[in-house]
């Protein structure tokens, strides 16, 4: 699943992009763009790809994405319920870090957003009385004049950059890559692989010639990039399906583990505890009540 760049469409008269969406769904393009995305998710849900994580989204779920993050997001079966006139609906917030200047973010003002642009690379989740504010804001965004708009924007912006209610969602993300193309595509190679095959065993010789690498090459190469070994993000990927599995609810626990590339129980439990904090037990029971 190899991330597509995407173009996103400006007008001469618009320095930045809003949108009200209600659609069929999302689309299923995974796909990355030098603008920032706030995404509100007014209705749907279903699984979401951002980086390196796979999980579930649902209504009222905000998320900030950096520049340059790989994502999608894809609606349930169930959402629809067979239903063709069912829609989706979310306000697109688009914008360059640049859009009001390339000297910007070098004013006094401002110097706490590059901040918030560094921690967006990773895509944040909102919640919160944050979440809620700028649930508002976009709603009079969208509608807005030109003037308006831009002054929303910086607002959206101040409440973003003083706020501690959000999680990171992919904290082993390295997107820095993308500033080399070289770089971008040998990634992206590793990672589209890693998507399809994480359920089979994948040795170290194997994703080394995937990357055109020797295998001390590769590990060198992977953790500088990364910041992690090539057998941590791959249990990364395998974790964050079990999780998805856990919350569909169509399968015993033992059986998501191995067709999510596991094939020791009890090191599947290790590592769920290690990462999530919990029990996949106690993961399922949470996120479906």
């Amino acid at each position: 699943m190899k991330p597509h760049f995407h173009k996103v469409p400006l007008t001469s008269a618009n320095s930045f992009s809003i949108r009200h969406d209600k659609r069929p769904n999302f689309g299923t393009l995974w796909h990355f763009h030098p603008e920032l995305e706030l995404h509100y998710i007014v209705k749907g849900h279903g699984t979401q790809y951002i980086g390196d994580t796979v999980s579930t989204f649902s209504d009222g779920d905000m998320i900030l994405l950096g520049e340059n993050l790989p994502h999608t997001w894809r609606c349930s079966e169930a959402y629809f319920q067979g239903n063709p006139e069912v829609e989706i609906e979310a306000f697109v917030l688009q914008f360059l870090s640049t859009c009001f200047g390339k000297d910007f973010l070098g004013l006094p003002e401002t110097q706490c957003i590059p901040a918030l642009l560094e921690k967006a690379k990773k895509g944040m989740i909102i919640y919160g009385d944050t979440k809620k504010k700028l649930a508002k804001i976009l709603y009079k965004t969208a509608k807005a004049g030109q003037l308006e708009r831009l002054i929303y924007l910086l607002k959206i912006l101040q409440i973003l950059e003083s706020s501690s209610e959000y999680e990171t969602i992919s904290p082993g993300y390295a997107n820095s890559h993308l500033g080399n193309i070289s770089e971008m595509q040998r990634l992206d190679k590793i990672y589209s692989f890693v998507l399809a095959h994480y359920p089979d065993e994948i040795s170290l010789e194997k994703i080394a010639a995937v990357a055109n690498l020797s295998v001390s090459s590769f590990c060198r190469y992977f953790k500088t990039m990364t910041n992690k070994t090539f057998f941590e993000f791959l249990i990364e990927i395998r974790i964050s399906n079990v999780c998805r599995a856990l919350i569909e609810d169509k399968l015993p626990i033992e059986v998501i583990c191995y067709e999510c590339g596991f094939n020791n129980v009890s090191n599947f439990y290790r590592h769920f505890n290690k990462i999530t904090g919990m029990t996949p037990l106690v993961y399922k029971k949470k996120y479906l009540s």
